[in-house]
């Protein structure tokens, strides 16, 4: 009897720790709303030894879906902190939703299996729940463009689902026409498309596109300009924007928290980036207040279809979505 008192306290501990809900995808699996990014290493900041740490702060913090990339170099130090924290007993692998990408040099249907296979072994993991082709675009190993249909490269991402290498498949940065192509050309539709989302890039055309189709959209680089204090020319709303203000002293919140609430209220799944133990616990810190329409709507005309990860080396490559 001690026992299963014991069993239900700690599942319930569990329930209570996980602060996010989950969504379903449209192949049956349950996503996370909310993910912790990582790869900060490819933004010219973050070490990775500060990896494995933010990666644990966040599950003891309440995540249970952390988002990393074989391009971003730090899957071993993800797999250290999660580790660390299924060491700690905070969690079972079960419990968490890990998600990688496939790099673009990597594109041949025959490379994506392996490609798959090197990524578990960094992570320490037996599987991933989400695999994610990262771009639509496809380079040789000296960075020049390769041009391999992505298609071809789907058919790669459908066997390492077969082989349970990974739950579910997606894509990152696919625009509008190329998840049309592959929705009508695939056996399996894909579970996700990540893409940028933030108030100055809303994306709402693609983003409800996705969404009628039953493609779940997650939301990288969530904070737009936000926080982009270098940068003086940076377009609003940053972090002391007036609008903002205003809303985050209405609940309580910060205004990043806002900026994260609007994406969650647009049925996005945010990917915030920190490696700051505060902060880490604030972006997921969401659930207990709501914005009203016109909240919602007042933030979306923010918009000014401006990216934060601009890519313009690539723009005369084969497959370029923007």
């Amino acid at each position: 009897m001690l026992s299963l008192v014991l069993c239900c306290v700690l599942g319930l501990n569990t329930i209570l720790a996980e602060k996010a809900p989950r969504m379903e995808l449209n192949d049956g699996n349950k996503i996370p709303t909310v993910a912790l990014g990582t790869g900060r290493m490819t933004a010219g900041g973050t070490q990775n030894d500060e990896v494995r740490d933010a990666v644990l702060w966040a599950i003891e913090a309440g995540y249970r879906h952390i988002d990393t990339a074989a391009i971003y170099g730090d899957e071993e130090e993800v797999g250290q902190g999660i580790a660390d924290a299924v060491q700690k007993g905070i969690v079972t692998r079960e419990e968490l939703f890990v998600t990688t990408k496939l790099w673009n040099d990597k594109h041949a249907r025959d490379l994506v299996v392996p490609a798959l296979r090197e990524s578990l072994k960094r992570l320490n993991l037996d599987y991933v729940d989400l695999y994610l082709v990262h771009f639509p675009i496809a380079v040789k190993s000296d960075r020049s463009p390769d041009n391999i249909d992505y298609l071809e490269t789907w058919a790669g991402m459908e066997e390492a689902k077969e082989l349970g290498l990974t739950k579910s498949i997606g894509v990152s940065n696919f625009n509008q026409t190329q998840i049309d192509r592959l929705v009508a050309k695939s056996k399996v539709k894909p579970a996700v498309n990540q893409v940028e989302v933030n108030p100055t890039l809303t994306q709402e055309p693609l983003v409800s596109h996705c969404q009628n189709l039953g493609i779940a959209v997650m939301a990288y680089s969530p904070f737009g300009f936000l926080v982009a204090r270098k940068d003086r020319e940076a377009p609003p709303p940053r972090a002391d924007d007036p609008v903002l203000v205003r809303m985050a002293q209405k609940y309580g919140k910060t205004t990043a928290q806002i900026v994260l609430r609007y994406l969650i209220e647009r049925g996005l799944i945010p990917i915030p980036k920190s490696t700051n133990k505060e902060r880490i616990a604030q972006n997921i810190d969401l659930f207990d207040f709501k914005l009203t329409k016109e909240e919602i709507d007042t933030i979306s005309l923010f918009n000014k279809n401006l990216r934060v990860v601009s890519t313009p080396f690539w723009k005369n490559y084969p497959n370029y979505p923007f």
